[in-house]
């Protein structure tokens, strides 16, 4: 972590070691169940306004490029139709990653806002797979290195999610949540 005494967010994660360590354990569990050459499911969320945006087709393909080679990404356009309306509980237990795609604050800005919508997604998924942030500039980082923040109105709240200043995509919790998501790490089949 190795916050300076002039800046908090001025860190290379804001995940304490013992939290980085039981992610990478979590992460390391997950990919040894995951058979040789399964295919992973990746839900990438995203508001209508995200997907609306000029730069949604570079975004999604910047995500693609990041993730390993074999995953689906699944977007609310390839996903959810008018014959199959949104319905992210018997969506969830199909997935096995989740990118979330927050509005920044500003443009440069490491600070992402999160919708209502949003943060309920993460949520379901957060303590189970691998839950990623796409940071415009900053690629794909696991949520355990960001600092989060729960926004009003109480009745439907809102997630802040601040990524940190020193990130690196070399880190190890984001190795350890791309190797879950890698069909080639995936265990062996059994020889009878």
């Amino acid at each position: 972590m190795h916050a300076t005494l002039t800046d908090p967010l001025d860190v290379d994660t804001f995940a304490k070691p013992a939290q980085q360590r039981r992610f990478a354990a979590a992460m390391e569990r997950i990919a040894a169940s995951r058979a040789h050459g399964a295919r992973a499911r990746v839900y990438v969320s995203a508001a209508p306004r995200t997907m609306n945006s000029p730069k949604w087709d570079s975004w999604l393909a910047q995500i693609t490029e990041e993730l390993p080679d074999g995953v689906e990404v699944l977007h609310y356009r390839n996903t959810f139709t008018n014959d199959r309306p949104y319905d992210w509980d018997n969506l969830v237990d199909t997935l096995d990653g989740l990118v979330i795609v927050g509005k920044q604050k500003r443009a440069g800005s490491r600070v992402y806002l999160l919708g209502p919508i949003a943060r309920l997604e993460l949520r379901s998924l957060i303590a189970r797979k691998p839950v990623l942030l796409h940071g415009h500039n900053l690629g794909l980082i696991p949520v355990i290195d960001c600092q989060s923040q729960i926004l009003p109105p109480e009745d439907a709240p809102r997630l802040k999610l601040i990524a940190p200043k020193r990130w690196q995509r070399d880190a190890t919790t984001l190795n350890a949540a791309l190797n879950a998501l890698n069909p080639a790490h995936g265990k062996a089949a059994e020889c009878v």
